[in-house]
């Protein structure tokens, strides 16, 4: 089957001559008569876009993500990155300082955002921002690698950035953050697998090494990355081999380069760890840790639920993705350039990313944001076939019309809670309520106990933390096991620590374990008075003080 396809994609790759006769296809005749006027000036405004790419993409970005940059709490995920990147920026490494049980790439962007741009949360969401345009960019260059016209490169790119808002892709999370890192990697391999049709060229060292240090650096981030890595190395090095224009000596070498290349910037950190003496903790934290997390998958029938409020999400994206692979009539317009061939790519890149999706076994909604790339790439292509059908000289305004579209909708979608509820606008923000009542009482880095609370709060107030398990899940709540410790013990040594003040939230009690519960409710009654609420999600936000 994989010999079929790399085949079928091979044969479809549109030489130099015919990728520009269809280019120019795309461009639309002016119409006749009345009006006439008014496509050239919409063909130099689409012509001045898609000259300034990168700057478009960049400041739809941010237009679309504005929501992004007012709440302090998007995903609980995110705000547990905002502390190990803050904790890293003083000198304590994420696991030793703060543990979770993701690889430390996503801390290592973010200690870079609060470093360029100042430790705030600003900072996080505006690299968030670039990191979407930044795949929006690599999509575009994937189109072209292909043969595509620059706006079917650029609405693919719109269509990415639109979508990342949904599925709590306003948070600057982990799938947000590997995405142009893979893309990238993708759009060598197009462009590689284009050569070879075009010239009869095999796959360069050039291209192949970027490409795997893409996906190295996406695996430091979020190992789900791997699936993806391997199609990317396909498409490099597959066509070339089945066609016999890459010897098998030599596409065993590039396997092996490969695998090193994407392998690098995990071992440079395994081997930062060893010098500090925690290679041990290293390696429980990125290999055995996401072992015991997935020993548990969550039940069939609410995957399912969560999977498809992901599709009905997505709902336009998928219906433009599906008029892309309709039948195509055997008389009528062709195709655009390597239109065919980026189908084609598009379907086997959703398939593989559904196993990315799938892999972990938990389904959260943000797992889904790994279908966007090769989804955006189809949405383009189908929106571009809807497009073929407007009048003469008006197909390219219909392109734009469609892509806009769908892209506000999707923008819309995560606005208007934003608007009704008024998180940071018209209502107070509770995280920065509650930091800013342990800031005034607190000199800076002095350790609280969050027990069961957002972690940003450690992050907003400029407050130590007492113990590495600053998730809440992770020590206090159901899903200590993932740690391997004795999470009781651990529990039971912050408590005696006595820290200053101590955050409870009511409407999550129920989410502690019963052991834990009685241990914090305990320790409560014992040394600590109730010092303030603020209204949170679910309840009221207590914060206690030692008396």
């Amino acid at each position: 089957m994989i010999r079929q396809h790399l085949d079928t994609a091979d044969a479809t790759l549109a030489p130099p001559a015919a990728a520009q006769a269809a280019a120019r296809r795309i461009a639309d005749r002016p119409p006749r008569g009345r009006g006439a006027g008014a496509a050239p000036r919409a063909r130099s405004g689409l012509g001045l876009a898609l000259a300034l790419g990168p700057a478009v993409l960049l400041l739809v970005a941010l237009l679309l993500r504005w929501p992004s940059f007012i709440p302090s709490v998007i995903d609980p995920d995110e705000g547990l990155y905002v502390l190990q990147a803050r904790e890293w920026l003083r000198g304590g490494w994420p696991f030793v300082a703060v543990w979770d049980l993701h690889p430390p790439g996503a801390p290592a962007l973010i200690a870079g955002a609060l470093a360029a741009f100042g430790e705030t949360l600003f900072a996080v969401r505006l690299l968030g921002a670039l990191a979407v345009a930044a795949t929006g960019l690599a999509l575009h260059a994937l189109v072209r690698a292909a043969g595509g016209p620059r706006l079917l490169g650029l609405g693919a790119g719109l269509l990415y950035v639109g979508s990342s808002v949904t599925l709590g892709g306003l948070a600057t999370n982990t799938e947000i953050l590997f995405a142009p890192f893979v893309a990238a990697a993708m759009a060598l391999g197009v462009r590689a697998a284009t050569r070879l049709a075009r010239d009869g060229a095999p796959p360069s060292w050039a291209e192949l090494a970027p490409a795997g240090l893409a996906i190295g650096v996406a695996l430091t981030i979020k190992p789900v990355a791997a699936p993806e890595g391997c199609l990317a190395f396909a498409l490099l090095v597959g066509p070339a081999w089945w066609r016999g224009v890459l010897p098998a000596g030599r596409a065993l070498a590039m396997a092996g380069a490969y695998a090193a290349l994407c392998a690098a910037p995990t071992a440079a950190l395994a081997l930062a760890y060893a010098a500090q003496g925690e290679f041990g903790t290293f390696l429980d934290a990125v290999i055995l840790a996401p072992m015991r997390y997935v020993e548990e998958p969550i039940e069939a029938v609410r995957a399912a639920r969560i999977t498809l409020g992901a599709a009905v999400t997505l709902a336009l994206p998928l219906a433009l993705a599906a008029v892309a692979l309709l039948p195509r009539p055997r008389r009528g317009a062709r195709p655009a350039a390597g239109a065919p061939t980026l189908a084609r790519i598009g379907v086997v890149w959703l398939a593989v990313a559904t196993v990315a999706v799938v892999a972990p076994g938990r389904f959260f909604q943000h797992y889904f944001l790994i279908w966007l790339p090769p989804l955006s790439l189809l949405a383009a292509l189908g929106a571009r076939r809807l497009a073929r059908l407007a009048p003469v000289g008006r197909g390219a305004a219909a392109f734009a019309g469609l892509v806009g579209a769908v892209a506000l909708d999707a923008a819309a979608g995560a606005t208007a809670p934003a608007l009704l509820h008024g998180i940071g606008l018209r209502e107070p923000d509770p995280p920065r309520r509650l930091a800013a009542l342990i800031a005034a009482d607190l000199p800076p880095g002095e350790p609280i106990y969050v027990v069961n609370y957002h972690p940003v709060t450690y992050f907003l107030a400029r407050a130590g933390v007492p113990t590495r398990f600053a998730f809440p899940a992770h020590l206090a709540g159901r899903e200590s096991a993932v740690t391997g410790l004795d999470a009781d013990a651990e529990l039971a040594r912050v408590l005696a620590s006595r820290p200053r003040l101590m955050v409870v939230d009511r409407g999550r009690w129920c989410e502690l374990r019963p052991e834990a519960a009685a241990m914090v409710a305990a320790a409560l009654g014992e040394a600590y008075a109730l010092s303030a609420t603020v209204p949170g999600e679910r309840g009221s936000v207590e914060l206690w003080r030692r008396r």
